[in-house]
Order: structure tokens, then sequence, then C-alpha cells
């Protein structure tokens, strides 16, 4: 698979046939858009594919297909197709595992903003963590914006895509990591232990870390801020948040 100087429009399948061929060749889909009340052979096999993959289905107007459109023949369907293979939550441990290190892992609560989840990335494999996941649903996957935002750190940090954050969370305690979450109402950074196996859970950009997903993680981490404004941007808020866990970590 081409891993740079793509268009986002290499992304975008439409039509079909060419739906269902993406999915039996492989590719992994994103999220896939269908008329609203089509249900035709070909569109019931794309939700058939879709469930099998898990992956998320909007059902939309013609007219937004048609916005949606770049050749103008959708036939009632149009795929975005992830810009780079995903990983499985397995491989970010074995990562770590190669290296030597207590696992360090980015958990992502509905980022929307491709811009901010590739400029996350980027800040991943800078601090030194083995890998991201993010959930299936509500949030962006690895489109070519994050894929270009993300400055080249798509080709060594794995991603994962996961049904279910906080499940994955329970899962990951077993094997030792502890969790921290950015939320204004926390203990100061400063104040506490983040070295040894930890995951760092960065919220939505308006809503921050969900309830369900808070209440799974074990310290909540306020960053200290004396300006005018009360929140920093999330992919500048893992940034620092990041950096403290990397100092911690180099210092312990």
């Amino acid at each position: 698979m081409e891993k740079q100087g793509f268009a986002i429009r290499e992304f975008t399948i439409e039509g079909r046939n060419a739906v269902i061929e993406a999915y039996r060749s492989g590719k992994p889909i994103d999220k896939v858009f269908i008329l609203d009340g089509c249900k035709d052979g070909p569109i019931m096999t794309i939700k058939r594919e879709a469930a099998k993959h898990d992956t998320m289905i909007k059902y939309v107007s013609k007219e937004r297909l048609d916005q949606m459109s770049d050749t103008g023949k959708h036939q009632g369907v149009i795929a975005y197709a992830a810009a780079y293979e995903y990983a499985q939550v397995e491989d970010i441990l074995e990562n770590a595992r190669k290296k030597g290190e207590p696992p360090f892992i980015f958990l992502l609560d509905n980022i929307e903003d491709p811009h901010n989840l590739g400029a996350i990335i980027r800040t991943a494999n800078l601090a030194g963590a083995h890998g991201v996941i993010i959930p299936k649903n509500r949030a962006v996957g690895l489109t070519a914006t994050v894929a270009r935002t993300s400055a080249g750190a798509l080709n060594y940090t794995p991603v994962a895509k996961v049904t279910n954050l906080s499940k994955t969370i329970e899962e990951l305690k077993k094997e030792g990591l502890w969790f921290v979450c950015a939320d204004m109402g926390g203990t100061t950074m400063y104040d506490l232990n983040l070295t040894g196996p930890i995951g760092l859970v960065i919220g939505n950009e308006g809503e921050g870390v969900s309830r369900l997903v808070r209440e799974n993680c074990d310290m909540i981490a306020s960053i200290p801020m004396k300006g005018d404004i009360d929140s920093l941007n999330a992919s500048v808020a893992a940034g620092v948040l990041a950096y403290e866990i990397l100092r911690q970590r180099w210092n312990g």
C-alpha cells in the first residue's frame, strides 16, 4: 500500500461493485454511506460485508451522496477506505515487549478532527509511545489527512481500532497497565506517579473524556493553566501529558 504522497480522493470508493470488491480484496473500510431506503441485492451485499467487518454505516439522502461524490456515479453508495492498515492491540503490546519497555499507549476517546488525530499520532511517536488505540464509531479513522498530518509517524506507530474503549481498558488492566485521563477536575499532573505501564486517555475535542471511560481510569490528571481560557486543544493536551509521562519515565 502506498504510504506517502496520496490524495484524499484515492481513498473514496464510489459505486456498488467497487465497494464490494474493496471489501473482498481486504481493503480496510472505515465508513460506508448508503442511500436511505435502498434495499436491492448489491446494497444488501454491501451491508453484509460492512457488518462482517464491523464498518460503521450511515444512511443518507441522494442529495448528500451527490455532494460527496467526485464521479457523479455513486449508485447509492460511497465508502471511505483507510489510508493505512490498522494494527491489533496485541501488536502494540508486542512493540513494547520487543523494545524491553513497559507499555505506553495512547487511547483516544472519539477524536473527530483528522488534523488532531494526525498530530496526536506524531506526538505519540516522538514521546516514545508504543501505539495508539481509537474507537470504531463516532471518531475519525486513518484518512489521508491524518496520514499527512502525522508527518510519517504512521510508518512507525501502530494504530488499533476497537469496538469498545472501556472494555479495552479493562482488558489492558489485566496486562498490568494503569490509566490516566486528561480532565480539568483532576489532580495536577506533576503530583501523579505516571511511571510504569501506562495508558494515556485523551477525550473528544468538545466534550472531553466520556463518563464510562473516565470511570475506568485509575487517575485523572489536570494540566496547570494560567491563561484566560479554560482548555487546551486535544492534540496539545496530549502532547503536554505525554511529555510529563516521558519525563517521569526517564527520571524513574
